[in-house]
């Protein structure tokens, strides 16, 4: 379906013109996305891919109701429109409440600071690969398993809307993921590192010690004696604090989830107290060079920054332009969708903990027996209950980092974990690993960042 950009957008003109008399609004998508794909685990190369997706979508609402309908083939498109304009007149019944935003004609394009993915060689990528597994392996002979993942995407939008929207805009990801499981007799332990960029392969190209780091720590580990599970203070390093503000918190705060949720909405009701004075948190697409950076969310509102907590309160949410109109509020620029294939829902994009004032060193004083966390290894969340694995941990004792341990799990319910945090480090990282995933629409970039955090009464899983 390849189409000049000039047709494009002249096409979509005729017919949004043409049809959105039908509809209370209607909005077309075209999508152009190429890219590669690189998965090797131990010796073999399982996947190695270079692909294009090109296709559309067309989303339309009467009354309320929503018609979504997806194609890759150009010639269909009027039927296709026609087939969601019919769906959202069968199940609209109410009232469309989309909040307002100004129609933006525009051509952007997120700029990379490098070198374009695009200008590497199959070849070359594969080599990369082939050299981070070699590092893996390289640690210790006790290493049974390796995966090394590479991957980029390059994608081109152009939407265009019955209220006179029409842009177009294109961006770069690229993303590469680490793991070494090392076993000694039935005790098994893996190490992992993830990274990624919109800004340049050459961000993917020096990651040598990163990869050596996450064998060494499988290793180091099958030695380590396993935490003692209690309730402990505990000192998390920005990495852990950029997940707990996504994970935790984040998913929490888009308001897809409160609006359909009376429970939720009243808990996270505007105004109310959630952590210390000192805690800020935000998040924003507009902030430059992160993976969740763009100019225009998937709905046409321009990128924005969003304070979530300012001093301890609550005082804003992430919102479509449906939320946002349902609740009141005004919209974030937080509609996404992962290609044509998904309507576009309420995700985070960058989202952080701003830098505190405490050094760091500070806040280990006076802790007699606690624990300090850095990395993660994995997690999960439920509502307001989450668990995350630590990728390293030590004993704090006596305000000092004492003996390594292993199989720290964090867990906790997010509000008292807010409210339990003690001391804000005056550090930051921003961790460009996301890939988020909601509503069946997985991997989709995302960035986190935030200090290092003391929290009190932290549950901590290990050994009994």
């Amino acid at each position: 379906m390849p189409i000049a950009v000039v047709d494009a957008r002249n096409l979509l003109s005729d017919l949004i013109a043409r049809y959105s008399s039908q509809v209370d609004y209607l909005a077309i998508r075209l999508e152009e996305a190429q890219g590669t794909d690189i998965l090797r685990r131990g010796d073999k190369v399982e996947t190695l891919s270079e692909g294009l997706s090109i296709g559309g979508q067309i989303r339309a609402c009467y009354k309320g109701g929503w018609g979504l309908s997806s194609f890759n083939h150009l010639a269909t498109i009027s039927d296709r429109i026609e087939e969601a304009i019919t769906a959202a007149r069968i199940v609209g019944d109410s009232e469309t409440q989309l909040a307002a935003i100004e129609p933006r004609q525009d051509t952007c394009f997120v700029p990379l600071t490098g070198i374009d993915p695009r200008n590497i060689s199959l070849s070359a990528k594969k080599e990369l690969c082939d050299r981070y597994s070699d590092i893996l392996k390289s640690v210790d002979n006790r290493i049974t398993t390796t995966s090394v993942r590479y991957g980029d995407t390059i994608q081109k939008v152009v939407l265009a809307t019955s209220e006179g929207t029409l842009i177009e805009q294109s961006w770069v990801d690229m993303e590469m993921r680490f793991a070494a499981t090392a076993r000694d007799g039935d005790t098994v332990q893996t190490g992992r590192e993830t990274t990624g960029s919109r800004k340049a392969y050459e961000d993917l190209t020096s990651l040598d010690d990163k990869v050596r780091s996450a064998a060494q720590r499988a290793v180091a580990a099958l030695s380590l004696p396993s935490v003692k599970g209690s309730t402990y203070t505990v000192v998390i390093d920005p990495i852990l604090s950029g997940l707990f503000v996504h994970e935790a918190f984040g998913h929490l705060s888009e308001a897809d989830m409160a609006y359909e949720n009376p429970d939720l909405l009243e808990v996270m009701s505007i105004g109310r107290r959630f952590g210390p004075k000192e805690l800020q948190i935000f998040d924003g697409a507009a902030p430059e060079g992160h993976r969740g950076s763009f100019f225009y969310d998937d709905e046409g509102t321009p990128a924005n920054t969003t304070q979530l907590i300012k001093d301890g309160v609550l005082v804003g949410r992430l919102h479509s332009r449906e939320t946002a109109g349902k609740l009141g509020e005004a919209p974030t620029g937080n509609a996404r969708c992962l290609s044509y294939h998904y309507a576009p829902i309420v995700r985070m994009t960058n989202t952080w903990i701003e830098r505190g004032k405490t050094p760091v060193n500070d806040l280990f004083s006076d802790i007699e027996e606690g624990v300090y966390a850095k990395n993660w290894l994995g997690g999960m969340t439920n509502g307001e209950m989450f668990t995350f694995s630590a990728g390293e941990a030590w004993m704090i004792r006596n305000g000092q980092i004492a003996e390594p341990v292993r199989d720290v799990t964090l867990s906790g319910n997010v509000f008292q974990t807010l409210a339990d945090i003690e001391g804000i480090g005056d550090d930051f990282y921003w961790d460009e690993s996301g890939g988020c995933g909601k509503g069946g629409q997985n991997g989709l970039p995302v960035g986190c960042g935030g200090p290092s955090l003391r929290i009190r009464d932290v549950v901590i899983g290990g050994e009994a």
